[in-house]
């Protein structure tokens, strides 16, 4: 396994480091920027959403950043976000209700509990979210999920953290793990490994890290955290007026037709590989998030809406009714998104790199650490992992295929560690299952560090037989 060569580190440092007086005042920056998001939203019971710009108007002015620029930088990162985000949650939310009010999430829920008992049901949720997350973005995923783990929840008499926790780890493992995820493709790209030979360690990776961080991690966080699944999230049982439901099959292959067209997209990608070829063209649009999800509920209003009967003015209303719950949630994740967006601009991405640049521990160590310390101050995954890539590419140069694969699963296991204030996957949990601040870290926050450090001891002990 290569070692870190401090020479190395420098030559990829792009640009001219941060004074040792900038590193300190930065620090103490992040530093206040959380703790008044958290001391606002917990001590003051302020709405999160205040509570994250005010948070990140006080960060840019300990960072001695001006004031303008800090508000562009929120803006433009709320902005990007909801634009990124915003879209999906509501097109998952339609999808969501148009499940609930057909009669179609009853009839998944029904059949899974019919299946699958008490012991096997944290199990069955991992497995189903690992595939389904496989081809999926994380915020897709959740969207499409959540329906599901609250109703298996609330029927079955689960504990919320036993049935969430393993639907959440099959699909963060999946998102920072696995190709075709963004974060992955591109630290395949930077770092020049092999795409295949990554998929296949990303997967015997992925597999036990989910398990451990899943059904195993579960069993803790349902004994910290005690929670009801929340009545406003719930799709509710259709009225006993509803004369028919879909079936089965038909629901989920509506549930799962963004699926399959973001797996058809990735596999076109990897056999094609020509952005010209008509048939990627056509692949890239027919599985971007946007047209798979849109595609997911037009066919619903027939496969789910009509089966059950439902008439124009129905389904006009079941549209309506699904957009209200989402507004404050696309509030705070867009904020969450701009706060992230200022750190990385006010320069504390670059810190990290400058300070990590004088350690001298293994390659795949390093390279998880400063993913580690990029996520934990920008609160982006993929952030986390091009920054890493990009500084570690050069040590790659001397590795073998499989340890140049097994770089990128460094890195990629460390931009999962500790999601907290400044990741707007962390409101996305918080906000879907009824938690407090406190009860998110002691769950969703400490699962995302079990992935991460799980993922890197798997690593590590691959590079010593491999």
């Amino acid at each position: 396994m290569s070692t870190l060569s401090v020479e190395m580190l420098a030559a990829a440092a792009p640009t001219a480091p941060i004074t040792s007086a900038g590193h300190a005042q930065l620090g103490i920056a992040v530093l206040v920027g959380i703790a008044v998001i958290v001391l606002l939203i917990t001590r003051l019971k302020l709405h999160a959403f205040l509570s994250l710009t005010l948070g990140t108007l006080v960060l840019g002015a300990v960072a001695g950043a001006p004031l303008d620029k800090v508000i562009a930088s929120f803006t433009a990162g709320l902005g990007s976000t909801v634009a990124g985000v915003g879209v999906l949650i509501a097109l998952g939310s339609i999808l969501g209700k148009l499940l609930a009010d057909s009669g179609g999430a009853d009839q998944i829920v029904d059949t899974i509990l019919a299946r699958a008992g008490t012991r096997s049901m944290p199990w069955a949720i991992v497995l189903i979210a690992g595939v389904i997350g496989l081809p999926l973005f994380f915020e897709v995923g959740i969207v499409l999920l959540i329906p599901v783990v609250l109703l298996v929840a609330k029927r079955g008499g689960h504990s919320l953290m036993r049935i969430g926790v393993p639907a959440l780890a099959g699909l963060s493992v999946m998102h920072g793990l696995v190709p075709p995820h963004p974060g992955p493709l591109a630290a395949i790209d930077a770092i020049g490994a092999n795409l295949g030979v990554t998929l296949a360690l990303g997967v015997l990776v992925a597999v036990p890290t989910a398990v451990i961080a899943g059904p195993v991690f579960s069993r803790l966080a349902a004994r910290w955290v005690d929670i009801a699944p929340p009545e406003k999230m719930i799709p509710q049982r259709p009225s006993e007026e509803l004369e028919r439901r879909p079936g089965f099959a038909v629901t989920v292959g509506t549930v799962l037709l963004p699926v399959v067209l973001m797996l058809v997209k990735a596999l076109v990608d990897i056999v094609v590989d020509d952005p010209k070829h008509p048939v990627q063209r056509v692949a890239d649009v027919v599985g971007s998030p946007l047209i798979a999800l849109l595609a997911a509920v037009l066919v619903g209003l027939f496969t789910l809406g009509r089966a059950a009967g439902f008439g124009r003015d129905r389904l006009a209303g079941t549209v309506e009714k699904s957009l209200v719950p989402i507004a404050g949630i696309l509030l705070i994740v867009g904020a969450g998104g701009g706060f992230k967006q200022t750190l990385i601009d006010v320069g504390v991405g670059r810190m990290i790199l400058d300070v990590s640049k004088d350690w001298s521990v293994s390659a795949l160590l390093l390279a998880w650490l400063i993913a580690v310390g990029i996520r934990l101050a920008t609160g982006s995954a993929t952030v986390a992992t091009i920054s890493a890539a990009g500084l570690v590419a050069p040590l790659a140069a001397d590795m073998s295929t499989t340890h140049s694969a097994l770089l990128v699963l460094a890195v990629g296991a460390g931009s999962l560690f500790f999601s907290h204030v400044n990741d707007a996957g962390f409101w996305m949990v918080k906000e879907y299952f009824g938690m407090s601040v406190g009860q998110t870290l002691k769950t969703w926050s400490l699962m995302e560090t079990v992935i991460s450090v799980v993922g890197i001891v798997f690593v590590l002990l691959l590079s010593v037989v491999l």
